[in-house]
């Protein structure tokens, strides 16, 4: 059986674990502001960092794939913290499937619209713009071989918790933006 096509190389996938974890960064003070002290969110976007520098092997990144994040998801106090601890979780969880880079982003953006006052529509659209202008060339080409979101059913863009609200909305102006050739360009 082939690998889905959300998955992608390692190197790719690393490449992608680095600005996931940026992604995520942007948010953890949303996070760390409602929960201080509670380290599971920052230590899920360390992993990923660790995975992106070759510091962590793909198989040990896997089976840890940001599970501590996802509980301190659970259990936040806020949807804003709830959102920004789940683009750890998916930061960390690019090691198995490349696609969930867009997962980090899109989450990331979800957190800066509920910890915003204003429209929602605005705040992703500054997110979006904000997380493609900080991609690499090698991200941005990593991102545009993947699937488009709700295309393909198997992995995380299939239609479902990453394809609707304020997430899906920022991956698809993540989309969008990269659809145009002059964006995810500017750095090498």
């Amino acid at each position: 059986m082939a690998p889905s096509p959300q998955t992608l190389s390692v190197q790719d996938r690393q490449f992608l674990a680095s600005w996931a974890a940026d992604c995520a960064d942007h948010v953890l003070p949303i996070f760390e502001d409602a929960v201080p002290g509670d380290e599971r969110v920052r230590d899920a976007i360390t992993q990923a960092r660790a995975f992106a520098a070759g510091d962590l092997d793909v198989h040990t990144a896997i089976r840890r794939r940001g599970a501590p994040a996802g509980a301190a998801a659970r259990d936040a106090p806020t949807p804003a913290a709830t959102a920004a601890a789940y683009a750890a979780e998916q930061a960390a969880a690019v090691a198995h499937m490349g696609a969930h880079a867009l997962g980090a982003a899109g989450y990331a953006g979800k957190a800066a619209v509920l910890a915003a006052d204003g429209d929602g529509a605005e705040v992703i659209d500054a997110e979006a713009r904000h997380q493609v202008n900080a991609m690499s060339t090698a991200v941005a080409d990593a991102i545009r071989r993947l699937p488009a979101l709700g295309t393909n059913r198997s992995g995380p863009l299939a239609a479902g918790r990453l394809s609707s609200g304020h997430v899906g909305a920022t991956i698809r102006a993540i989309e969008t933006l990269l659809a145009t050739p002059t964006h995810g360009r500017e750095h090498s």
